[in-house]
């Protein structure tokens, strides 16, 4: 006689994986996530006060010399005079005004990115600690994940990090010539006004920000693996991922792609669920495609 089938119930007592195991998983992680940020800031951020140490850059960029300290330093501002430029209005309101708005900024940026899973978001504990720091890449992450449908998302990614910019080998692999034209396209727009408005901060941002930070030793904790190593492998990757239509690839390309791989930067992984949803893939919802048909073959019937 034939045994009958397992129920879920049975499958989870007889030490098998089911729906309860993976919920129960899923909401553990979420409130470790939250458990570890409490920690932060509550913790850390008294006993350490440095909360908030990367959006001071942002909040206090002088436009006469935006370049004074080097990546790693307190204030420092290492992106383009066009990113300087975005900034610099936020100095007319207090620092503090301004880190909530940041912090508000960089929660919707995690709620968006996570939508009814962004707790699991914040589980990650690379993006807790880019909450507590306020750095960009978790808008990064953002343009990442808007940049397969929006192309000129990906002006962000160049006009601050730079080097992340790899990723854009994505739309050339895959002959998406006008992605490729657009991205580009509003980055060179954007450059080539700055170099009107700000010529001089583009010699000053080689000379002072790029130059110096290239030999000089970090004054903060990072992950020690140089960019002349990790460039080459975010090309491979992202070629790879682009060839077989890997899209979660592209965001380990770019995290790869970091000028300085801060552990903070690995929040840019978090696009990886974003990028996969139908909406920002830059193709059509394969569930549109039978409405459309049957659409397009009532209208033929009715001619």
């Amino acid at each position: 006689m034939a045994q009958p089938a397992l129920t879920s119930p049975e499958r989870i007592a007889g030490g098998r994986i089911g729906p309860l195991h993976v919920r129960s998983l899923r909401d553990g992680l979420g409130v470790a996530g939250l458990l570890f940020a409490g920690y932060l800031f509550a913790v850390a951020a008294p006993t350490y006060q440095t909360v908030g140490f990367d959006a001071v850059a942002y909040w206090g960029v002088d436009l006469e010399h935006p370049y004074r300290s080097v990546a790693g330093d307190l204030g420092a501002f290492p992106y383009t005079p066009v990113a300087a430029r975005l900034f610099a209005p936020t100095g007319l309101i207090d620092w503090i005004a301004f880190w909530w708005l940041w912090e508000g900024i960089l929660v919707g940026t995690i709620v968006w990115l996570g939508w009814r899973r962004a707790l699991l978001v914040l589980a990650f504990p690379p993006v807790a600690v880019e909450l507590y720091h306020g750095n960009v890449h978790l808008l990064i992450a953002a343009a990442v994940a808007l940049g397969l449908r929006y192309p000129a998302a990906w002006a962000f990614v160049l006009l601050t990090k730079v080097t992340p910019g790899i990723g854009l080998v994505w739309f050339a692999v895959r002959r998406e010539w006008r992605n490729l034209a657009v991205a580009l396209g509003v980055t060179v727009a954007l450059v080539m006004v700055s170099l009107v408005v700000d010529g001089r901060l583009w010699i000053e941002w080689l000379n002072e920000a790029i130059v110096p930070a290239a030999g000089r030793p970090l004054g903060q904790p990072s992950i020690p693996i140089p960019l002349a190593i990790r460039l080459p492998a975010a090309l491979i990757v992202v070629i790879w991922g682009a060839l077989t239509d890997r899209r979660w690839a592209l965001p380990v390309a770019v995290t790869l792609a970091l000028p300085i791989m801060w552990f903070a930067g690995l929040s840019i992984l978090v696009a990886i669920p974003a990028i996969q949803r139908p909406e920002l893939s830059g193709q059509p919802d394969p569930a549109a495609v039978p409405a459309a048909a049957t659409t397009a073959t009532s209208a033929a019937a009715g001619r």
